[in-house]
């Protein structure tokens, strides 16, 4: 990324989000906004807009950290081996900005296949889905039709 994209990013997100996103940070357990939140819609990057889970894929793992146990479509991240802090992750990145959102664990509901996509809330943006087709996010209204 050019120095002129990094100020601007730095001016446009929160510190918070900015290391996050930027510099694999992570936030402390308990302390994002999305944690606990239930309502509809999807979260997309705070970064480039992209969308990357939705709300009914969401759970309380009680890890902490907002978990999903899928994205809204496989390519809308990708995972790479992280061995920092003498452990072996699975980083979980977005594809279009490559921001990092957090780390993809294997110790989810069995019966929804198995996975923790364990996200900071400070890399995201939730979008209502009232708000969906406003926001340009139309193609994933139905999914909160009844």
């Amino acid at each position: 990324m050019e120095e002129a994209d990094k100020r601007h990013l730095k001016q446009r997100l929160s510190k918070e989000a900015y290391d996050v996103t930027q510099n694999a940070a992570t936030e402390r357990p308990f302390s994002g906004q999305y944690d606990a939140f239930y309502e509809a819609g999807i979260y997309v990057d705070v970064v480039s807009g992209e969308p990357l889970f939705s709300s009914r894929d969401k759970y309380d793992a009680g890890c902490g950290w907002p978990s999903f146990t899928k994205p809204l479509a496989k390519r809308a991240v990708t995972d790479h081996k992280d061995t920092s802090h003498g452990m072996i992750r699975d980083e979980v990145r977005s594809r279009q900005a490559d921001s990092h959102l957090g780390h993809v664990f294997t110790d989810g509901p069995l019966d929804k296949g198995g996975l923790r996509y364990c996200i900071n809330s400070a890399a995201l943006k939730f979008i209502p889905a009232a708000d969906l087709e406003a926001a340009g996010y139309g193609e994933y209204v139905d999914l909160f039709k009844e």
